[in-house]
């Protein structure tokens, strides 16, 4: 099952471009937001 936190780290991904800047918009790691667009 889809996470909805996932998807929503996944789309600031797809808006800023970069993952230590969608990190910051999403407030969580770099790593961790890896970690969630890996359980994607």
């Amino acid at each position: 099952m889809v996470n909805l936190d996932d998807l929503t780290y996944f789309l600031a991904i797809a808006e800023t471009g970069l993952l230590h800047r969608a990190a910051l918009k999403v407030g969580i790691s770099q790593p961790a937001l890896t970690k969630a667009v890996r359980r994607l």
